[in-house]
This record gives C-alpha cells, structure tokens and sequence, in this order.
C-alpha cells in the first residue's frame, strides 16, 4: 500500500483568549486586596498609567490634548442611583505642608538633619531592653510562650529550677495544659543530671508555683485541675466558692453529663443554690490558653454598598475599593504616530497596555455593580426583614438576569463583600438551594437555619428540643425537612445537640 501526500481546505470556528480577555477574567476574580495590589503593580511598571487628581483639576485639561492623545480614559465610580458627591473627596496636603522646605539640600543630608522627629514614647524603665520587652509582650503575635517566658524571667528561681520551669513549659500545649506527665519530665532532666539526682518532688514543687501565672489555670494536667487552680485564685469570701470546689472535686462527672437530678442529690445543694455554684464554675475558663489568641483580625473591606434611601435601596461601588487611575497625558502627548524608533514603539505600546487595563477595571466595575443589583433586587426582604425572609437564588438565576456565563457569575462572586445595614456578607451568602414547602413554593435553606436558630433560642433550657421534634415543628409551618436535615443546619452553625444544651434554670 503506497501513501500519498496530500493538501485538504478545512474551514472550522475555535474559541481563543486573547491576552485582553485574560487580563479581563483575572481582575474580575481578584480580590479586594489583591486588586488594590494589582493596580499598584501596574502603576510602578507602566510609565503611562497615573493617579487620577481631582474632578476639578481632571476638568482643566484642554479639549485639543484629549483629541490628539486620545487620553480621556480613566476608571471613576459607578453606581446604580450614584450620587457623585457622596465620593468626592479632597487630597490636598498644600495647607498641610510647612513654608520652610528648602528646594535642595546636600546628598548626604538626613530627613532628622532637617525637621525633628516625634520624641520617643518613654518607658518606665527607660532603657532599651525594658522598651523591647513592652513592645513583645503588647504586639498582636504573642505567644502563649511568649508570655509564660516574659513571667518566668520576672520569677526569681534558682538555676536548677530554671531547667525544669523550662521543661515544664516545653510540654504546655496552645490549651494551656501539660502534656506529659511529671514523671516522663522528671526522668528527661534525671538523664542530664547524674550528679546531683532530681527528686520527683522538685518538679512538683516547681509545677505548682508556674501553676500561679497568667492566665489563671496554665500548666494544669486535666480539666478538674485547672477549674480547682482557678477557683483557688479567686478571693477568700467569693460567694459560693466552698460548694463549687465540691462539685468540682467530687461530681465534676455528673455535671458533664448533666445529671442535675444526681447532682442535687449527692451534692446536698438545692436548686437555687446549685444554680449559683454552676453560674461560678461556668464563669472559669477550660482553654485558658486560648485567651493569648492575639491573631491579627482580618479586616474585610466591602466592594458594594447597599443603603435604603427614600424608600429605595441604593446600591453602590465602594468608592474607597481601589484608587481610580487614568493615561498620564504629558507622557501620551510624547508619542510620534510616525515615528517607529524604540523609545517611541516602547511608549506606544505601554500606552495600548493601559488602555487595556483600565478597561479591564472599568469592566469588572460594571460587572460586580449588575450582579450585585440584581442580588439585591431579588433579596430585598432579606434586607428588610432578615435571614428568615432569604429566598433561594442559584448562580443561573443571576447569569440569565444580566446574560451573563454561570462562570462569570462565580468569579464576580467569590471573595467579594457587600455592606448591608444588617452586616457586611460575601456575595455567595446570598445563593442558597431551597426545599418546597406544603403549599408547592419553596424554602431557601439560609431561612430554615435561621428558623433552626430561632426555634432553639424560645426553647426551654430545662427541656431542649430534638432535631426530630425540631422538624416537626417545621413541618407544622409548611417546611418539610428531614431529622438529618436539621442535625446538618444545626452542626453547620455550631449548635451542640439538645442533650448538650440542657441547663438547670
């Protein structure tokens, strides 16, 4: 069989990105930290790219210069129902800035050469050392370690002791308990010290003098201990302090099972008596660790403002999202249309490169400003009424509203924040599936949380709901919902099961 070469015509249709879609679909899909961090890259990198100044001074540019340049591009502020002077704001430092700046000064002339800086905040100590160890033991990252660390080096101990307070700290957990016991420590510092045996005792003794520091409760072996090393730190004639150290002692198990008929029987107490130890002892902190959780908050800034005005709810950009930027005319005003030398093609080519990304920003603007409309107008009586009035809403729902891709509609969606009047929300709170009701309508499923929520909140602290009889009453309300259905919306908001709810009221 002999093969021959041939030429064929293929007429076909294939989809391709082009550069200007792919910068469009990642600024749509960043977000509000990462766009502000986008737009400053760009800013550095792009000669033809500048902040934009105020309306005013933007409106003194002569007509002829936009002509020929073809600058009159830049990002500004949308809205639906935008009211402009609500975001104009003044940047003006003139008044601000003193009359005595000299126009040049020497190369090696420093900033404190010149003006002088703001005095030093002044410790109690006054020397270095003790402003470092303020500024340790105040920053938003310390330790549990850190300051178990700051109080030990304020304890006065011998060296010996020193070692095994070391020890002892290294085996405290993020909770503030120990664990490893005091033998396994005793027998890690006996190896290292054959000369002079450890005694079991010393660590002991040790133990129960870092038992003292701060947060009350450190360095306990289990929960009984670290309640008892609480209750022993609060004053002599703190009410009911005799009885809560009995409980604690002796019917610790009873009251995690809530055996309250066990525990006013054992315990002698009566009701309201022993509702009194239990308002102590729940006073106490089990995870005293977790009080030195100094993690930096994350701060969520919203990309969309919704306020009701007039009778009509408004919604906005965030003028405060992103710096608006426009084309540096001095810099487009170089650019020769004939000329094709290097410098020229470079600046030519910087400004179609801004041009594209401010059209790109002006893109995801109207983008997230018609997703978000139609949002809001499908949950307005979430706005006016709260979570219980949530209707159920699909990603399709929204992409067919704005003829938009169910992708677009993800993207414009993820890791974008509204601010409502009641709280700020990501735009994916506002999707929820539905179940159908009695009557043949249907039920967004952040509703029946919100019903789950509230029916548990009017329970009865002595005799707390089921899921199974929490169901039912949903289902006497026309929402049929499953016991399992229940137990899943009540672990997804963090609501222990009924026979974890029980008090003694």
């Amino acid at each position: 069989m002999v093969m021959k070469a041939s030429l064929q015509l293929k007429l076909g249709q294939s989809l391709t990105m082009t550069p200007q879609l792919q910068q469009a679909i990642r600024l749509l899909q960043l977000s509000t930290l990462d766009l502000q961090q986008e737009i400053q890259q760009a800013l550095e990198s792009n000669p033809m790219l500048e902040n934009a100044e105020d309306d005013d001074q933007a409106d003194t540019a002569s007509e002829s210069e936009r002509n020929d340049t073809d600058t009159d591009t830049s990002v500004s502020d949308s809205s639906s129902d935008w009211d402009e002077a609500d975001s104009s704001q003044d940047w003006s430092t003139e008044n601000d800035a003193p009359d005595n700046i000299p126009d040049d000064l020497p190369v090696d002339t420093a900033w404190d050469d010149i003006y002088q800086s703001a005095p030093a905040p002044v410790t109690r100590g006054g020397d270095e050392e003790n402003e470092t160890d303020f500024e340790t033991r105040n920053s938003a990252t310390e330790t549990l370690q850190d300051h178990l660390e700051w109080q030990l080096n304020l304890t006065p101990l011998s060296d010996r002791d020193q070692a095994i307070a070391h020890s002892l700290m290294d085996a405290v957990d993020d909770r503030g308990y120990l664990t490893s016991t005091l033998e396994e420590i005793h027998a890690g510092l006996a190896e290292d010290n054959d000369e002079d045996p450890l005694e079991l005792d010393e660590v002991e003794a040790v133990l129960h003098r870092l038992q003292h520091f701060d947060p009350p409760g450190v360095f306990a072996r289990d929960l009984q201990e670290c309640l008892l090393i609480q209750l022993n730190q609060l004053p002599q004639d703190t009410p009911w302090l005799r009885q809560a150290r009995l409980v604690v002692t002796q019917f610790l198990h009873l009251l995690g099972n809530r055996d309250y008929a066990q525990l006013l029987r054992r315990s002698r107490l009566k009701e309201d008596q022993l509702r009194e130890v239990l308002a102590l002892i729940t006073s106490l902190n089990p995870r005293p660790g977790d009080v030195m959780d100094r993690a930096e908050p994350d701060y969520v800034i919203p990309d969309v403002i919704v306020r009701k005005h007039q009778g009509r709810w408004r919604v906005e950009l965030n003028p405060e999202i992103a710096p608006r930027i426009r084309v540096n005319a001095s810099y487009a005003s170089l650019i020769r249309r004939a000329d094709s030398s290097a410098d020229n093609t470079y600046l030519r080519d910087q400004l179609q490169e801004a041009k594209w990304f401010i059209k790109s920003l002006q893109s995801r603007n109207e983008t997230l400003l018609k997703v978000a409309t139609r949002i809001v107008e499908h949950q307005q009586e979430f706005l006016e009424y709260g979570d219980e009035k949530m209707k159920p809403l699909i990603l399709s729902d929204i992409a067919q509203a704005v003829e938009m891709h169910e992708s677009t509609i993800s993207r414009v969606t993820t890791q974008k924040y509204m601010h409502t009047p009641r709280g700020i929300f990501e735009l994916k709170y506002f999707f929820s599936s539905h179940v159908s009701t009695a009557e043949g309508g249907e039920c967004s499923s952040t509703a029946i949380r919100a019903m789950i929520k509230k029916l548990i909140a009017e329970e009865t602290p002595k005799k707390p709901l089921s899921d199974s009889k929490i169901a039912t009453m949903l289902g006497e309300q026309g929402i049929n919902v499953a016991r399992r259905t229940v137990a899943k919306y009540r672990e997804a908001m963090h609501i222990p099961p009924s026979n974890e709810r029980k008090r003694l009221v």
